[in-house]
């Protein structure tokens, strides 16, 4: 890609008052743009993101993060970005790690960059790490690519990615299926960078519904694996040791 990569940083959010202020600042401190999507909140989310120099989109009513995003990939593209970073509004992402991803962005242009919670991972709960692994297992063979963290929201998207903004997939299904999408439609990599796991009791409780939504993820990419097909050759490539990229050198690890 020829010149200046213009990029921006993505926040959706739902009911953070007590972490939003925080995380917007250090995403300001970047220096790059940032577009807060507001998904209904009814608590001070809204009074506390106004006072900040940033792009505020709001949704009149809750309509789920997928719908979150897909109106920040709208508007990004509206305004000519040629990639995005997203992280959550509850604090779990660190605005420090974003010059990391965009690094690895600009090397591998042709790839979603995702920072992969690979270190100090005692702090995740057993039963998440297992139904992380869970989807990482089912995801990665959709794809047809192994993927380190397919459940993590601090995410690079290319412009190629942000194309697939009308994707019929809803809520936190929305993620999975632009890392489908974007491995059989758009032939992009997926290429992880290593963050910490952040799970202290500080944040609030989780807007993901283990049971609810983990089954609609299944259900989903369960479709997608047949859909596809070559379903044998699709979870072989799956089985490959994923693309990590920790910070100066790129290597495989399992």
């Amino acid at each position: 890609m020829n010149g200046v990569l213009r990029w921006c940083v993505l926040v959706p959010c739902l009911n953070e008052e007590k972490a939003i202020g925080k995380v917007v600042k250090s995403a300001l401190r970047l220096g790059v743009p940032v577009i807060v999507i507001d998904d209904g909140s009814d608590d001070r989310t809204v009074e506390i993101v106004s006072a900040l120099p940033v792009t505020l989109l709001r949704h009149d009513h809750r309509q789920g993060k997928g719908e979150a995003l897909r109106t920040g990939f709208r508007a990004a593209l509206r305004q000519g970005f040629d990639a995005v970073v997203t992280m959550d509004g509850d604090g779990q992402h660190l605005a420090e790690d974003i010059p990391r991803l965009v690094d690895v962005g600009k090397r591998f242009p042709d790839h979603i960059v995702i920072g992969a919670r690979l270190l100090q991972r005692e702090q995740q709960p057993k039963a998440r790490r297992r139904a992380n692994a869970f989807a990482d297992w089912g995801i990665s063979w959709a794809c047809a690519q192994p993927i380190a963290d397919t459940q993590s929201g601090q995410r690079w998207y290319p412009r190629s990615a942000l194309e697939l903004v009308e994707l019929d997939a809803q809520n936190f299904v929305f993620e999975a299926a632009v890392l489908i999408a974007a491995s059989r439609q758009k032939g992009l990599g997926i290429v992880s960078v290593p963050i910490a796991s952040r799970y202290e009791g500080s944040f609030r409780l989780s807007h993901f519904n283990p049971l609810r939504d983990f089954m609609r993820i299944a259900l989903y990419t369960t479709g997608q694996v047949f859909r596809y097909g070559q379903i044998r050759a699709s979870y072989s490539r799956s089985r490959a040791a994923p693309l990590i990229v920790d910070d100066t050198y790129s290597h495989r690890v399992v």
